[in-house]
């Protein structure tokens, strides 16, 4: 429960033990584990014991904070997903959305990857004569408004920056991060995760597949176990 005017403390017990986690004087996240009987781990109370005592108190203190850094939800990263995967309006110039699962936008992504290390950037051509492969077309299918549009909606949702005095681009650092992690995830993860789950054509015989099967099972059998019934 979060009062406003209270600061918010979190308390972890364990027989005698004790974790304290709290915002110490409203500015840094402090955690501390307090050891009130050494027997609690089966270690004795002479002083000699205080190496393995520290030890033992700072292994619960990271051990909590790697559950609270692997659990938290973090509202950052949505922030960032949506800065790129919705419309944006930058200094009065809008940009429609780079949707993530678009095979235009992956395209543009898979191609930008391509130019994170060239050193003079890349022009409209080089994007146009990558980009166009990639959906199946010719690089003189492009016109020079739909590069225009692309660079711009790439640049305004801050992936590229154009180079000073010049009409050629480089990839941002966000960029290039958000381009291999998006691109490595459609074509890696979902895609090949997609067809193994869903198609009713794909192999029963693969581990994925199954997992969803015995979960279905397991949830049809829970559902007449208790005597649901659904009405239509």
């Amino acid at each position: 429960m979060l009062t406003e005017g209270v600061t918010p403390s979190l308390h972890v017990d364990y027989k005698s033990t004790r974790i304290k986690q709290y915002h110490k004087e409203g500015r840094a996240l402090r955690t501390e584990t307090t050891i009130n009987n050494t027997r609690d781990f089966a270690i004795g109370k002479g002083l000699k014991n205080l190496p393995a005592l520290r030890a033992i108190g700072f292994q619960a203190n990271r051990r909590l904070l790697h559950v609270q850094r692997l659990s938290h939800d973090c509202a950052i990263g949505e922030e960032a997903f949506r800065r790129v995967n919705e419309p944006v309006a930058i200094e009065g110039q809008r940009a429609s959305a780079l949707r993530f699962a678009e095979p235009v936008v992956q395209a543009l992504l898979s191609a930008l990857v391509l130019f994170r290390l060239l050193p003079r950037g890349f022009s409209s051509r080089d994007l146009r004569d990558h980009w166009a492969p990639l959906l199946g077309k010719a690089p003189a299918d492009m016109t020079p408004g739909q590069m225009t549009y692309q660079l711009r909606r790439l640049r305004l949702h801050g992936l590229i920056e154009r180079v000073p005095k010049s009409h050629r681009y480089r990839v941002t650092d966000g960029g290039w991060r958000t381009a291999l992690f998006w691109t490595r995830t459609y074509n890696r993860l979902l895609r090949p995760g997609m067809a193994q789950v869903l198609p009713p054509e794909a192999n029963d015989d693969v581990p994925l597949r199954r997992c969803f099967q015995r979960f279905d099972t397991a949830i049809n059998q829970w559902i007449d176990e208790q005597k649901v019934l659904f009405e239509t």
